[in-house]
């Protein structure tokens, strides 16, 4: 979670365990930026995400729309994407934010996969977190990421702009479903969804796993390289940290 103060105009990232919401020993009111981060809540019994969405709509499921409807932002990473799509935050078709409509089931491989991903990114989406951000490159991690939907509602997002990434080739080119470019057999090969106003965004991908070059597992051939070419060490941020500086910079905005 995030917290912004509009007369300091500083940022304060907290780490809030989810009993203590439902213990009103925090309050959601307090945070403009709600993320559900990457893990195995519950150890992904009963389906990856499900334990978890159950346990904040029938505990917080009120503060949570509240927190939807004051404009405030949401982003899902991996086991954060499946908690979103299992309470029905996303995709909010319509503005419909309880109904389950898309899922996250099993790779088509049938393994766990840990690797890195070339992603698309739609620069006409709505979506708040990419705005600026044109290709990825992430890790993933995940057993149950194949995205899942009948074709009417993917149609709909398509036609929305409602599927900010996708899994791609080396050259940035779609991944047409081909193994290992697109990890879990997502139809359409989607990697992340947002919203219809762009506010909540869930994506497979890891984006807080490559806040520095050195995260990247080609970063000591590159540096080598570089050295080669007479180039100083990559020392830009990557891309994936815009994700984050784009919340922030949305949500100071708007309590300016």
């Amino acid at each position: 979670m995030s917290r912004t103060d509009p007369h300091k105009r500083d940022v304060r990232a907290l780490r809030v365990h989810i009993n203590a919401l439902i213990a009103g020993e925090a309050s959601l009111e307090s945070y403009d930026i709600l993320v559900f981060d990457g893990g195995f809540s519950w150890g992904d019994d009963h389906g990856a995400g499900v334990l978890e969405a159950v346990r904040l709509k029938y505990n917080l499921g009120t503060a949570l729309q509240r927190f939807i409807r004051d404009g405030k932002l949401i982003l899902g990473i991996c086991n954060g994407f499946q908690a979103l799509v299992n309470l029905g935050f996303l995709p909010g078709l319509d503005a419909d934010y309880e109904t389950r409509r898309v899922a996250l089931t099993f790779n088509d491989c049938g393994n766990f996969r840990d690797d890195w991903v070339y992603l698309a990114v739609d620069s006409a989406s709505p979506c708040v977190f990419t705005r600026g951000i044109s290709r990825l490159e992430l890790p993933v991690r995940h057993g149950e990421g194949k995205f899942y939907a009948s074709a009417e509602t993917i149609g709909r997002l398509v036609e929305q702009g409602q599927i900010v990434l996708r899994y791609a080739l080396p050259d940035g080119a779609p991944a047409g479903g081909k193994f290992p470019y697109n990890p879990n057999g997502s139809l359409d090969d989607v990697a992340g969804i947002c919203d219809p106003t762009g506010r909540i965004f869930g994506l497979m991908p890891h984006p807080e796993a490559f806040h520095h070059w050195t995260n990247h597992p080609d970063w000591t051939r590159t540096k080598t390289l570089r050295k080669r070419e007479g180039r100083p060490p990559a020392d830009d941020p990557p891309a994936a940290l815009h994700i984050f500086q784009n919340a922030v910079d949305y949500i100071k905005k708007q309590t300016a």
